[in-house]
């Protein structure tokens, strides 16, 4: 009995390529400034009272007030959430008993608004409402837009571009693509320095007229793409 004939060994090409068949590895990247898409702003509620029931009411009348504000500029808010919802008896310091003096109350909304015009004078209208705090606005891009895909695509092209240059730099030219690995295109974090803070703790809401909407610009966003790219080329001509 012969032993079968063993297949013949072969070897995969070696990771950085052969004389006649060279890899190139180069990085591509991208940064552009775009305008935001949304505004986010945080509203906080507040009430105090001196027994339970008396800041629940108050608590829950303020929270309506803000909610209603909101909703009335209709289209313009694209998201309204509740954050969270608190109701915190405070005892008194001194005495040999502990004994509740006040309840505080707190609720806090998120809005997220897409039409720019608008979010100056919401904003200050909420701030003149009673006990109600605003933070914002925070600027950002949604998760779909067409600034990622713009970024991905130029660093794309100067991943080519650069191995085109490198490759004729030594004579050659590119041959095929070999890899294309996406590091990651994101935007960048809101900045803690867009925040702005406005408190309110008087009278009710005003009419629109009397009430005069802050100028906020919007700030430009930043939005990166990095990828890494592995070329053939042909034979250099050193």
């Amino acid at each position: 009995m012969t032993d079968p004939t063993p297949a013949p060994h072969t070897t995969d090409p070696l990771p950085y390529g052969t004389p006649d068949t060279p890899r190139l590895a180069v990085r591509g990247e991208a940064r552009l400034e775009v305008d935001p898409e949304i505004a986010r702003i945080a509203v906080t509620v507040s009430a105090r009272g001196t027994d339970r029931p008396t800041a629940l009411n108050d608590l829950t009348r303020r929270n309506e007030q803000a909610l209603a504000l909101i909703k009335s500029y209709g289209d313009a808010i694209e998201k309204l959430e509740t954050g969270s919802f608190s109701l915190t008896p405070h005892l008194s310091e001194k005495g040999r008993h502990e004994r509740i003096r006040a309840y505080h109350g707190r609720v806090t909304l998120t809005a997220t608004l897409n039409d720019f015009t608008t979010l100056g004078e919401l904003t200050t209208r909420l701030a003149d409402l009673d006990l109600t705090r605003v933070d914002g606005p925070w600027w950002n891009l949604r998760p779909d837009s067409p600034a990622h895909r713009d970024a991905r695509t130029h660093a794309v092209r100067e991943a080519v571009q650069r191995a085109r240059e490198y490759a004729e730099a030594l004579g050659a030219r590119l041959d095929a693509l070999v890899e294309l690995a996406d590091i990651g295109a994101e935007n960048t974090p809101p900045m803690p320095a867009a925040r702005r803070s406005f408190g309110g703790y008087a009278g009710g809401p005003p009419a629109p007229s009397d009430t005069p909407a802050l100028d906020l610009e919007p700030q430009r966003q930043t939005v990166y793409a990095h990828v890494n790219a592995r070329f053939t080329m042909t034979r250099p001509a050193l």
